[in-house]
């Protein structure tokens, strides 16, 4: 269990597991396609990992198996201007979630990391923009595989996938994790609010969560954010989901399976962990 989830209150952790597991399949599916937003196993087990469900879990690796029926299955790279454009954030997610369960020496496990080294940018990051024109790295597409590649270094002390989450890492410090290296301005304004579950998208808070892996708090380039971070403290002293919500309960898209409220629990204790 990680220190994340070691904070937690053990029944609310509890309870959000076992929400998550809900409705799982004798094939380790959930009855839909594994990326479905946010039903699918892919999800699911993204959520399950953060709340630390243990690696021996038999129910999370049926269901990681199911996703990596569907990612770690050969496919033509697609290459635009000399660049591979991927959705990096879906072997990024895997790809932790994976190592996590104890499953990093799989062989299908390795082949998400040779595709992450293969389709990585010269900025450090990966980007899915068919655009010819796009040249500049998407932080939404980088942030998962720093995640995948550090955890997966870690289970093994493979250096090339150390190097490509540290290049990666490099691009978030460069924009003091949300800044705009032209004027100094937040590059998007919803970067700056606190988002759970993030699923794949960027914010300072999970820019931070990711060199934290790599032990990059210290870096003065992250300052800002580590400011912004106590900012964002309550008077209470928890921290809270805020901004766009990206999931709902009802309703015909997004949905998900737990109610996470403000998660102030986890969000909480994450930001305690950066701050230690």
């Amino acid at each position: 269990m990680g220190v994340v989830a070691a904070a937690l209150d053990q029944a609310w952790r509890e309870r959000m597991i076992a929400g998550l597991l809900e409705g799982q399949r004798a094939d380790g599916s959930f009855g839909v396609h594994p990326y479905t937003k946010w039903t699918g196993a892919h999800w699911r087990l993204v959520s399950l990992a953060e709340l630390g469900v243990p690696g021996r879990s038999r129910a999370a690796r049926a269901a990681a198996n199911t996703v990596l029926d569907w990612i770690a299955a050969p496919s033509e790279p697609v290459v635009v201007a000399g660049k591979e454009r991927r959705h990096a954030s879906m072997e990024g997610n895997a790809l932790a979630v994976c190592c996590h369960l104890g499953m990093a020496h799989s062989l299908r496990v390795r082949r998400l990391v040779e595709v992450l080294l293969r389709s990585q940018w010269p900025d450090g990051g990966w980007n899915c923009d068919p655009n010819p024109d796009a040249h500049h790295s998407s932080f939404h597409e980088t942030l998962a595989p720093i995640w995948g590649l550090a955890e997966y270094h870690r289970n093994t002390g493979e250096g090339r996938a150390r190097r490509a989450a540290r290049r990666a890492a490099e691009l978030l410090l460069e924009h003091r994790l949300f800044r705009r290296t032209s004027d100094g301005e937040a590059i998007h304004p919803e970067w700056l609010n606190i988002h759970w579950p993030h699923y794949w998208h960027y914010d300072f808070f999970h820019g931070l969560r990711a060199i934290a892996r790599l032990d990059l708090l210290t870096d003065r380039r992250a300052d800002d954010a580590m400011e912004l971070l106590l900012q964002r403290r309550r008077d209470d002293g928890t921290w809270r989901a805020g901004g766009q919500r990206y999931w709902r309960l009802r309703g015909e898209s997004n949905l998900e399976v737990v109610d996470w409220g403000d998660a102030h629990e986890v969000v909480t204790a994450a930001a305690l962990a950066m701050l230690q």
